[in-house]
């Protein structure tokens, strides 16, 4: 599928998919602005009352995932990404943005990597009444180390399939140097990603690889 084409429907993009979380949550829409404007204060619209309910329904996962993806500011997403650690848990979050990663469009791709770090919020039981009854939550619910480990093999071969540049340097971000990070399945494909990293033209890539070489990987 190309950038931003979806069959028989509008083409997706941040406005679309805010607009989609809005209508979810009953907010009526904000004063007209500039189209490059209005996304971003219906999103500031929908981050009060996203955190202030108890829990999400079901259907409300996708759009909101959605909308984190296609933010295209860093530091915002986290308005979607947070509700939805809190509701529906840090692990089912995880593993969206691993799926959009290994089989999403390449903006798609892009806003994953975005997210990924917002996906990380700490959480408090007195940040949200998602949180659980009584401030007690299901550990299940956060239980991630084998999705971060799906995102370590999915980020390895998007470096290795993608020759887009920005692509690559996106996924470098948060692939660690240290081989302790790596479990063993996944040794030969970093073996392979830092051999190409190191013999790669560009500069920031070749540090990366420098950087891995450097803790003895």
């Amino acid at each position: 599928m190309a950038e931003d084409e979806q069959s028989g429907t509008e083409p997706r993009s941040f406005l679309t998919c805010v607009t989609e979380v809005a209508r979810l949550l009953g907010v009526g829409d904000v004063a007209v602005e500039p189209k490059d404007r209005h996304a971003r204060h219906l999103a500031h619209a929908v981050r009060k009352p996203l955190l202030e309910r108890g829990s999400l329904p079901e259907e409300w996962f996708a759009p909101l995932m959605a909308a984190a993806v296609y933010d295209p500011d860093p530091s915002f997403c986290r308005w979607f990404v947070e509700p939805a650690v809190y509701a529906f848990g840090r692990r089912r979050v995880m593993a969206a943005l691993v799926d959009y990663l290994r089989a999403g469009t390449d903006a798609e791709r892009a806003g994953a990597v975005r997210a990924w770090y917002s996906a990380h919020v700490p959480l408090r039981a007195d940040r949200s009444p998602a949180y659980g009854p009584g401030g007690v939550r299901n550990p299940a619910l956060d239980e991630v180390q084998d999705i971060k480990v799906a995102w370590l093999e999915a980020s390895m071969r998007v470096f290795a399939e993608f020759t887009d540049l920005k692509m690559r340097h996106r996924v470098l971000l948060y692939l660690p140097t240290s081989r302790a990070a790596y479990p063993p399945p996944l040794h030969k494909l970093l073996e392979s990603t830092i051999a190409s990293a190191r013999a790669h033209p560009d500069l920031h890539i070749r540090h990366w690889a420098a950087a891995a070489d450097r803790e003895g990987v």
